[in-house]
C-alpha cells in the first residue's frame, strides 16, 4: 500500500543520485512518500540547491555529468576474501596504489591491509584519486561462548566512589566478575565526554564528543599526581552518602564539580620522566583531534557550551582568532589534554584488567549515535556535519509521531571525500581499551532519518551512507585491535541490513521480550530458532528490568508518569498475558519448575537459563536484575518527569545498594552461578 503522492521525476531522480530517499516503508505492506519539503531540505544539507524547478534541472544536470566523467568513486572497498579490485574504468587506464605505508605500487593484487590512495590515469587524459580501504572478510569472532554484565557505570557505586560509579569500580567489578563469577565481559554505556555546564544533560547518548573520554569517569586515588585532600575527600563522601544512605538522585554536576578542584590540582604537577614520555606519546597520537578538543573544552569555559553562541570568529577551528585564542588559554587546553589522557589511561588499565581475570573480551564500550550539536565535535568537524538537520526515527506501530534525537548527522558525500577520516580516527580511539563495541542503532551506517530543524519527526527522510565502506572500515580497525563488535539493531530494520551486518561478522542484539514468531503465530520464539551471532538479553538500559515486567510493576508506572495511552486495564492484561505465555514455556521447557510460580527470584533464573538454551554466542545480564532492582535506567518518552539516568541501582524495596554488597550477595551469587555453569 502506498500512501501520499509522489514526488515530481526530475527532484526524485536528484534526490536518488544523492543518497537521499524519497518515501520509506514504515512496515512491510506500507509505503509512505516523503515530503517534498523534507528532500528539499535534505538536499539543501548536502549543498544541492533544488528549491525550484529550474534549480532542480541545474542540479541534476550537474550530477549526472559529474557521475559520467568521474573516473573512481570517492572510496573503494577491497575485501580479503573477494576476487580483486572490480572498477569500471577505460581500456588502457594505468592504476597505482600509495600504501598507507608509504609504498607504491603499480601491481593492486595482493594489497596489504589499511586504507591506501588509489591513482586512475585514463587514455584520454582524465586523471583521478580516491580511498582504497582493503579489509579483512570478517570482523574478530567472539571465540568461546561467555556471559557478561551490563551496566550504567554511573549506577554502580562503591564505597570508595565520589557519589557515582567511576573507573576504578569498574575495573574492581571486571576483576571480580571474570575471577569469581566466571564471566567474560562487562558492557557499560557511552563513557564520551559530556557537555559541560549546569546542569549537565545526564543523557550519555548525546555527548559533546565521542571521540574521547569524560574525565567525570577518573578514579581519582588511582592517579599518581594526585594527593589527598582531607576537605575533598569528605565532601565527597557526603555525596556518596547521599545516594546511597538518604535516596538522593547521582548528582553528576556536583560530582564534577569535586573532582575538577581535584583535578586543577593535579594538572599543575609535573610528571615523572617515564609518565611524561607517555602523555608525550599520547599527545603525537591524537594530534590535531586531540587539540581541538581541548581547545573547544577551554573556549567552552570562557563562552558557554554552545559554540554557536561564541564570537563569530571563534566558529571555525582553523581561524586565525581561534589559533590566537588557543595561544592565550594555553595553560587550559594543556590541562584538557591532559583529563584526556588520564582518562583513557584508566579505561586502558580497567580493560587490562577485565583481560587479566580471564575474560575473553574484556570491556564492552558503547559508541553513541551522534552528538550533541553545540559540542566539541560538531563544532571541531563542522564542515562533515549536516547544518539544519538532526537525527531521528520515522513513524511507526510503536511512535506515531516519530523521533527527533537532537544531534546532527554526518554528511555522507563529506565524509566519503575523506576516506571517511572521521570514522576511521573515532574508532581507532575507541579500540584503545574496548575489548568489544556496541554500536548503538548499528542501522545508521547504512542509513540515517533527518528531520529538519523546526519540523516535526514526521516531515523528515533517510538519506543513505556508504555502508560498505564504513563496514569495511569497521572490520579493519576491529581486526587490528582484535575486538568483537555488536549491533544494536532492535526495531525497524531495512530489508538485507541483518544479513549484511551477519555475513561481515557484526553481531545483533537480541532481547527476549521481542523475540517472537512474527511471521507465524507471534509466539514466543522457542530458543533453537534465536539467531546465534548475537548478544542475547533479558531487557536493556531502555526496558523494564525483568523483576518490573514479571511483577508488572513496569505498567504501573508508566500509568502514574500519565504515558499510557490506553486504559490501565488493557495494559494490565496485555502486560500479564505476555508474561504468563514466557513463563509458560519456561515452564514447558524444564527451566521453571511448577513449584516455583510465583517466585521472582527463581523466574529470574529461568530466564537465564531460556538465553543460555539459545545459540547466542554471547549472553548478557542486566546488573539491576541480579539484585531484583524494579527500575528502568532511562524512560523513553518522559524528560524531567522521571530521573532518567540518575538512578543508582538497588534492590527489590528501591534500597540503593553497593558494589561491595553486590559482589556479597547470595542473590546475584544464585544467578550468575547459573549462568557460570552455562
Amino acid at each position: 500500500m502506498s500512501e501520499a503522492a509522489p514526488l515530481d521525476g526530475e527532484l526524485s531522480r536528484l534526490a536518488e543520485l544523492h543518497g537521499v530517499a524519497t518515501s520509506y516503508s514504515p512496515s512491510p505492506d506500507r509505503t509512505v512518500a516523503a515530503s517534498a519539503g523534507a528532500v528539499i531540505a535534505a538536499l539543501a544539507a548536502l549543498g544541492v540547491d533544488a528549491s525550484g524547478p529550474e534549480a532542480v534541472r541545474t542540479a541534476l544536470a550537474d550530477r549526472e555529468r559529474d557521475l559520467a566523467e568521474r573516473l573512481l568513486p570517492p572510496t573503494v572497498v577491497h575485501w580479503a576474501d573477494g576476487a580483486g579490485i572490480a572498477l569500471d574504468l577505460p581500456a588502457g587506464t594505468r592504476l597505482e596504489v600509495l600504501t598507507e605505508n608509504g609504498e607504491t605500487r603499480d601491481d593492486v593484487r595482493d594489497l596489504p591491509l589499511g586504507v591506501h590512495l588509489l591513482t586512475a590515469a585514463a587514455p584520454d587524459g582524465r586523471t583521478a584519486r580516491c580511498h582504497l580501504v582493503v579489509a579483512p572478510a570478517r570482523l574478530p569472532a567472539p571465540g568461546a561462548r561467555s556471559y557478561g554484565l551490563l551496566v550504567q557505570l554511573y549506577s554502580l557505586l562503591s564505597r570508595r566512589s565520589w557519589g557515582m560509579g567511576d573507573l576504578g569500580d569498574l575495573a574492581a567489578l571486571a576483576d571480580w566478575a571474570g575471577r569469581t563469577a566466571g564471566a567474560g565481559f562487562v558492557q557499560v554505556n557511552p563513557l564520551h565526554a559530556a557537555v559541560p555546564g549546569a546542569p549537565t544533560d545526564p543523557s550519555p547518548y548525546r555527548p559533546s564528543s565521542r571521540r574521547f573520554p569524560d574525565p567525570v569517569h577518573l578514579r581519582l586515588e588511582s592517579v599518581p599526581e594526585y594527593t589527598a585532600d582531607d576537605s575533598l575527600v569528605e565532601r565527597a563522601g557526603r555525596l556518596r552518602s547521599a545516594v546511597l544512605d538518604k535516596g538522593a538522585l547521582i548528582d553528576r554536576d556536583a560530582v564534577w564539580e569535586l573532582k575538577r578542584e581535584a583535578l586543577e590540582a593535579v594538572a599543575a604537577v609535573p610528571l615523572a620522566p617515564a609518565r611524561q614520555a607517555e602523555y608525550d606519546a599520547f599527545l603525537a597520537a591524537e594530534g590535531q583531534d586531540l587539540t581541538d578538543h581541548a581547545t573547544w573544552y577551554a573556549l567552552a569555559e570562557k563562552y558557554g557550551s554552545e559554540w554557536q553562541r561564541w564570537p563569530e570568529e571563534l566558529h571555525d577551528p582553523r581561524s586565525p582568532e581561534t589559533a590566537r585564542a588557543r595561544a592565550e588559554l594555553g595553560d587550559r587546553v594543556g590541562c584538557h589534554s591532559r583529563l584526556a589522557w588520564l582518562t583513557v589511561t584508566q579505561l586502558t588499565d580497567a580493560q587490562r584488567t577485565a583481560r587479566e581475570a580471564g575474560m575473553p573480551v574484556g570491556i564492552v564500550h558503547d559508541l553513541a549515535v551522534g552528538v550533541h550539536p553545540g559540542g566539541a565535535d560538531a563544532w571541531a568537524q563542522r564542515d562533515v556535519f549536516a547544518a539544519g538537520m538532526s537525527v531521528g526515527a520515522p513513524p511507526d506501530a510503536f511512535n506515531a509521531r516519530g523521533q527527533d534525537w537532537g544531534l546532527p548527522p554526518w554528511r555522507p558525500d563529506r565524509l566519503a571525500a575523506s576516506g571517511h577520516a572521521p570514522f576511521r580516527r573515532l574508532l581507532r580511539g575507541l579500540f584503545r581499551y574496548a575489548g568489544a563495541l556496541r554500536i548503538d542503532h548499528v542501522m545508521g551506517l547504512f542509513r540515517l532519518w533527518w528531520v529538519p530543524q523546526g519540523r516535526p519527526p514526521t516531515e523528515g527522510t533517510y538519506v543513505r551512507y556508504d555502508a560498505e565502506a564504513m563496514l569495511a572500515l569497521l572490520a579493519l580497525e576491529a581486526g587490528r585491535a582484535g575486538a568483537v563488535v555488536i549491533g544494536e539493531d532492535l526495531g525497524t530494520v531495512e530489508p538485507g541490513v541483518r544479513e549484511t551486518l551477519q555475513r561481515r561478522g557484526v553481531l545483533g542484539t537480541s532481547v527476549l521480550w521481542f523475540e517472537r514468531d512474527w511471521d507465524g503465530d507471534g509466539r514466543p520464539l522457542p530458543p533453537d530458532r534465536w539467531r546465534a551471532d548475537c548478544l542475547a538479553t533479558a531487557t536493556t538500559h531502555d526496558l523494564p528490568p525483568t523483576a518490573a515486567r514479571l511483577t508488572g510493576e513496569h505498567v504501573g508506572l508508566r500509568d502514574r508518569l500519565g504515558l499510557l495511552t490506553r486504559p490501565v486495564e488493557v495494559e494490565r492484561a496485555e502486560a500479564a498475558a505476555d508474561t504468563t505465555e514466557w513463563l509458560a514455556l519456561l515452564t514447558r521447557l524444564g527451566l521453571l519448575a511448577a513449584a516455583d510460580a510465583g517466585d521472582e527470584e527463581a523466574e529470574i533464573r529461568a530466564v537465564h537459563r531460556f538465553l543460555l538454551r539459545t545459540p547466542a554466542r554471547m549472553i548478557g545480564v542486566w546488573l539491576p536484575d541480579t539484585i531484583g532492582d524494579r527500575r528502568p535506567q532511562n524512560l523513553p518518552g518522559t524528560w524531567d518527569q522521571y530521573p532518567n539516568w540518575r538512578l543508582p541501582i538497588a534492590d527489590a524495596r528501591g534500597r540503593p545498594v553497593t558494589l561491595e554488597e553486590l559482589m556479597g550477595s547470595g542473590r546475584v551469587h544464585d544467578l550468575l552461578e547459573v549462568l557460570r555453569k552455562g
